[in-house]
């Protein structure tokens, strides 16, 4: 049985969700991360989400069915609590399709903040992409309670990344929140460790 062909932008995706931002940096002096995961996947950096809006701006769609769901799965990880941390976020189509996925170190944070942290990047990636339909799924069934309003959020950095987060699903056309047990989560939990493991191997 021979495999589907692959596309430019699959391959460039692909390749992409492992460099991390430090690491496209490098590489491309003088640009932002952000600009240079767009024009790999064929966007122009002029087409970006303004940085607040009243009402949803439906993003290009770029690879994606023409209805532009997807499913977004993160994870933060945190090796003590403060401690080392990563985030992960992993973007599917309906079909199952892995669209992007990225790993990312955190520095020194909280498990809580490194869950924030690892929402707001697979939303930045929904959004780059053009998912206009997105059906969230988190392990940490605080966060998805407070992102719902069913509890509060007090403590004030958590506070910040919450309006960040309320910011970006105010883009999307349709989005949904829910609680998936650790074991449905495992991708991106494997994303987040590996985002703590790049800042080890680099010491």
């Amino acid at each position: 049985m021979r495999n589907k062909p692959l596309t430019r932008i699959q391959i460039l995706r692909t390749l992409l969700a492992h460099l991390d931002d430090a690491q496209l940096d490098r590489f491309f002096p003088g640009h932002h991360a952000e600009d240079i995961r767009l024009i790999a996947a064929g966007i122009s950096t002029e087409d970006k989400p303004p940085a607040a809006t009243a009402a949803p701006v439906p993003a290009p769609t770029v690879g994606l069915t023409a209805s532009g769901r997807c499913r977004l799965f993160t994870d933060g990880a945190s090796r003590g609590n403060p401690g080392q941390a990563g985030a992960g976020a992993v973007l599917m189509a309906p079909n199952g399709e892995e669209l992007a996925a990225r790993s990312v170190y955190l520095g020194a944070c909280t498990n809580n903040v490194a869950e924030y942290k690892a929402l707001l990047l697979g939303l930045d990636e929904a959004l780059a992409l053009g998912c206009t339909e997105l059906e969230i799924a988190l392990d940490s069934e605080l966060i998805v309670r407070q992102i719902l309003g069913r509890y509060k959020v007090k403590n004030e950095t958590l506070l910040e990344l919450f309006h960040q987060v309320r910011e970006r699903l105010a883009r999307l056309g349709k989005w949904s929140v829910l609680h998936v047990p650790r074991a449905q989560n495992a991708r991106a939990d494997q994303l987040a460790n590996r985002g703590i493991d790049q800042k080890e191997h680099r010491e």
